[in-house]
């Protein structure tokens, strides 16, 4: 039972309060709305969008992103309780840490690893896509067997490579530096997007939305487990939480916000490019570009082609952004090596940590192709909002005087209907994802028994305290 009891022992908030400090707080709501907005409008609009109309959804993919919108709106809510009260740059791993348990927290802290990395490397493939699209547009074409990956016959995607390193330079300089160069590719993004739908509105053929539900009732929610992953960034924003200036007020508006924003944009999006191209033809890895130029719009296609090189380099920043956020958190607890803990003097980045994840990301995007990566990533999403959504209503209950500036409204239905709407999609994806989340958890449990539970500096304070050695 003692054995027990320490796995499930939960962080004192004392432990967030004495880690504020390592980490130079320089980010105010806009830089993390912005964070927000960087993450989230990428894959989903420039990659995804096409895939899932064609493949899963058809013209009701506009349904689906509602449906994912919806869930990821309770779980937005749950995470910006959280980040209010709780804090650390952790974000659902410190908040399951303080709510749920170690073991808990490290099964989460293991997935968003895994998510983080697969949806930048995810992201990184469709970057350089987009990139030699607009090389091609110049009459510029590079070694093929540079461009994709051996599954392909290719040798490599260097372009995915490449930028994952350039953008692991960037972060190491700074997260102010790091956030006024996002603030400057969103505001490009942006443009992009207004542009395309402005041309959108003079395009759209309803004929293009027969059969508007080819998939059924089912397609669309198949649609929504495929591209719930792009929601993961005002995920994000929560890891940015010991960077802000005032965390309490700016998190919640940064997570909200952002997703409101890029919900919107989303939907209307998707229904514009359905209607502007049949919605089979759109299953390529460069949709929004194919689509124009279909209709004619080569000139816009190509700068289409260079906003969304630079939209999808803000998703690439911010997930290895919160990839090394979350790493560090995990090596402050002694559940990863603790090498990884220091911060560079200057910048006070985690500069190590940042290379050594950047390496792993660029492999992946390097050698993998996109939808065995994409597969990878939603169902430890969709598992870490549930985890959120618990840690709300456990912590209401343990601890219910714990200083709360923002508080989920109508709890414990709003977080429940989080977790429901999460396991149901959940329980719509391919049994490959399934399998495929079982082996990482798997993996992630060997590590914990043969190294994290021995490391874990709650799990030493509390031997001191017992005098126990069986943890």
């Amino acid at each position: 039972m003692s054995f027990i009891r320490k796995l499930f022992s939960t962080k004192p908030l004392k432990f967030y309060a004495q880690e504020e400090h390592n980490l130079r707080r320089c980010l105010t709501a806009m830089d993390l709305t912005m964070l927000g907005v960087g993450a989230i409008i990428g894959a989903g609009i420039f990659v995804l969008t096409g895939i899932a109309a064609a493949t899963q959804a058809g013209p009701a993919i506009i349904f689906s992103y509602l449906l994912a919108g919806l869930a990821c709106g309770f779980s937005a809510l749950a995470y910006a309780e959280l980040a209010s009260s709780v804090g650390g740059c952790g974000s659902a791993y410190g908040y399951a840490y303080a709510s749920l348990g170690e073991i808990i927290a490290w099964i989460i802290g293991w997935d968003l690893l895994l998510e983080y990395g697969m949806d930048g490397a995810t992201v990184a493939i469709g970057w350089s896509g987009y990139v030699q699209d607009a090389l091609r547009a110049i009459g510029v074409s590079l070694p093929q067997p540079l461009l994709t990956d051996p599954f392909h016959g290719g040798i490599m995607n260097l372009p995915a490579v490449m930028i994952i390193f350039l953008l692991a330079w960037v972060l190491c300089l700074g997260a102010k530096e790091s956030a006024r160069f996002n603030k400057l590719i969103v505001f490009v993004k942006l443009s992009v997007i207004a542009l395309f739908i402005g041309i959108g509105l003079f395009n759209f053929e309803p004929a293009n939305w027969k059969p508007f539900l080819p998939f059924g009732i089912k397609g669309i929610v198949n649609g929504a487990g495929l591209i719930f992953f792009a929601y993961i960034g005002f995920d994000a924003v929560s890891t940015a939480a010991e960077e802000s200036i005032r965390p309490q007020r700016d998190i919640p508006i940064g997570i909200i916000a952002s997703l409101l924003i890029c919900t919107i944009i989303y939907v209307v999006f998707s229904a514009l490019l359905t209607g502007m191209m049949y919605y089979p033809e759109l299953n390529v890895p460069s949709p929004v570009a194919s689509a124009l130029i279909h209709l004619g719009y080569r000139f816009a296609a190509e700068i289409v082609a260079i906003g969304a090189v630079a939209g999808l380099t803000t998703v690439i920043l911010v997930m290895l952004f919160g990839a090394s956020r979350v790493f560090l958190a995990m090596s402050r607890d002694g559940l990863l090596p603790k090498a990884f803990m220091k911060l560079h003097e200057r910048s006070q980045t985690p500069r190590r940590l940042i290379w050594v994840l950047a390496s792993i990301m660029a492999i992946n995007a390097g050698l993998l192709p996109i939808h065995q990566i994409a597969d990878l990533v939603n169902i430890g999403t969709l598992a870490a909002f549930i985890v959120v959504g618990a840690g709300v209503i456990v912590l209401r209950y343990t601890k219910p005087n714990m200083p709360r500036t923002f508080r989920t409204p109508w709890c414990p239905t709003v977080p429940l209907l989080g977790i429901g709407l999460c396991l149901y999609l959940m329980l719509s994806l391919p049994a490959i994802t399934w399998i495929s989340f079982g082996i990482w958890t798997f993996i992630g449990f060997i590590i914990y028994f043969a190294y994290s539970r021995r490391n874990s500096v709650l799990g030493k304070e509390l031997m001191a305290v017992t005098g126990s050695n069986s943890f």
